[in-house]
């Protein structure tokens, strides 16, 4: 399979929108020319979804190459010094702030204090919380996620197969997580009724509590055929648990954590599907300054930049592309540069987020 080919794997999921005329963080105003100002906070240095959201705001703010990005994590999710660096934020990048974040309801405050200094902001990953005037949300279907790895691996399972199939959530309670749960149940209820699903049970999400968790699981459900999460590091835990224990079982994930790909090569995962985390990123901080720029409002509403499933008919090319940040910015350049400049082919309403 080819890199164009690659391309072509991706699902786009968008329905004409247009641009809003909003108010509050819209950022609209006088066109400018020179060096801007951004931000772009997240939830942790420690983990590769937010790596890789990181990586796309980067991109974005060097191909304008006027642009000064602070863009900050904590060491480890951490959501109050989260809200701190997302007020430092809002001294240090006037002209736009850019957001993930694990925990939306602590950023309503904060968010409404960037609204209050004019200082545009976008959600990205997950939705802004009630209460707020952030009204654009750059972030994929989670549930197709979900989905996308029910459907690979009801592949791997000939019908009429009986037995567990235990899942894992790494952050019960985080609603783009249990999104993909659901989509993931979905498919295997209807395409593999005969198959008993356990759980969610919690996964955790940091690297050394998420193996702790999953050796637990694997060992309180010992006859399971399968174990599938929907977070980056059951990825990474899941081959770790087979190499040391010497049992095989189908396993998949999320995300695409360079252990993980390793062992969709190596065939211990049958599959990993990806939110395509590079992208939101640089969606997110391109629309940003795309609007200083125009002296335009932000476009309101759900932008989905698409899911890709990865397996072992295109874990090379994917391997290729995230070798390192150059590969990444030149495998996305032309997609990330079509989606900019066609906002309606990929915005939806705000509830119709999933």
């Amino acid at each position: 399979m080819k890199i164009r080919a690659l391309t072509l794997t991706t699902v786009l999921i968008g329905s004409v929108a247009l641009a809003g005329c909003g108010s509050g963080s819209g950022g609209s105003g006088e066109k400018k020319s020179g060096r801007l100002k951004l931000g772009f906070i997240y939830a942790t240095t420690t983990q590769n979804p937010f790596q890789e959201m990181a990586y796309g705001a980067k991109a974005a703010a060097n191909a304008d190459g006027n642009v000064t990005l602070n863009a900050s994590a904590p060491t480890g999710v951490n959501g109050p010094v989260q809200t701190q660096l997302f007020r430092s934020a809002i001294r240090s990048s006037p002209d736009g702030i850019g957001l993930q974040a694990l925990a939306p309801d602590l950023f309503v405050r904060p968010l409404n204090q960037a609204a209050e200094s004019d200082i545009p902001t976008v959600a990205v990953d997950a939705a802004a919380p009630p209460g707020t005037k952030t009204n654009l949300f750059v972030g994929n279907s989670n549930t197709e996620v979900g989905r996308a790895l029910g459907e690979e691996f009801v592949k791997s399972v000939p019908p009429g197969t009986k037995g567990e199939v235990v899942i894992g959530l790494a952050i019960p309670g985080l609603r783009l997580l249990e999104q993909r749960v659901e989509g993931l149940t979905a498919v295997i209820k209807k395409e593999r009724p005969e198959l008993t699903i356990k759980g969610p049970f919690d996964s955790k999400s940091e690297p050394t509590e998420n193996f702790n968790a999953w050796n637990s699981i694997v060992k309180a459900n010992p006859k399971a055929i399968a174990y599938l999460g929907v977070g980056a590091q059951d990825g990474v835990s899941l081959p770790l648990i087979q190499k040391q224990t010497g049992r095989k079982f189908l396993a998949g994930s999320c995300d695409l954590d360079p252990a993980a790909l390793k062992a969709v090569k190596d065939g211990q995962l049958f599959a990993l599907s990806s939110p395509e985390h590079w992208l939101k990123g640089y969606v997110a901080i391109s629309l940003l300054i795309q609007s200083k720029r125009e002296g335009k409002k932000l476009p309101e509403g759900w932008w989905n930049p698409g899911t890709l499933v990865v397996n072992s008919g295109n874990i090379d090319e994917v391997m290729k592309r995230q070798a390192n940040e150059q590969s990444r910015n030149a495998f996305f350049k032309a997609e990330a540069e079509k989606q900019v400049k066609n906002p309606s082919q990929y915005l939806k309403p705000l509830n119709q987020a999933n």
